[in-house]
């Protein structure tokens, strides 16, 4: 995915869900503690990746990630997951394919590349 694909999304002319993977302070735009620019891609759900996690630091099982991931829509909806730089996007990336989700799509270059450019709006706060 590129920044295009999200653009399309952000603007309504194509439908998926936005996964934003980073903490709930760098979401609500709170914190950027790697980006001169704090907050989210208008309309991304925020699901940090931790929480895909238990205690002991293994997985989750599928049914409880199915669980978390329960309001992301059906298994073929289009989910386009990020985070700063699309490192920490990834827990979530291979979560929701083992909790079933089918049309699961990494945004590279993340919350990084989409504020290069200067056009495109920024969210902050909860959505």
């Amino acid at each position: 995915m590129n920044v295009d694909d999200v653009r399309e999304v952000v603007s309504g002319r194509r439908q998926a869900l936005l996964v934003d993977s980073r903490d709930a302070n760098q979401y609500l735009g709170l914190e950027a503690p790697f980006d001169p620019v704090a907050g989210h891609i208008p309309g991304a759900r925020h699901y940090f990746w931790k929480d895909a996690l238990q205690a002991d630091g293994c997985w989750k099982s599928p049914e409880q990630l199915r669980e978390r991931f329960a309001a992301a829509g059906d298994d073929n909806e289009e989910i386009i997951v990020y985070c700063g730089s699309g490192i920490s996007a990834m827990p979530n990336v291979l979560a929701l394919k083992e909790a079933g989700f089918a049309n699961v799509k990494l945004y590279a270059g993340s919350w990084s590349d989409w504020i290069s450019y200067s056009g495109n709006p920024v969210g902050v706060g909860k959505e």
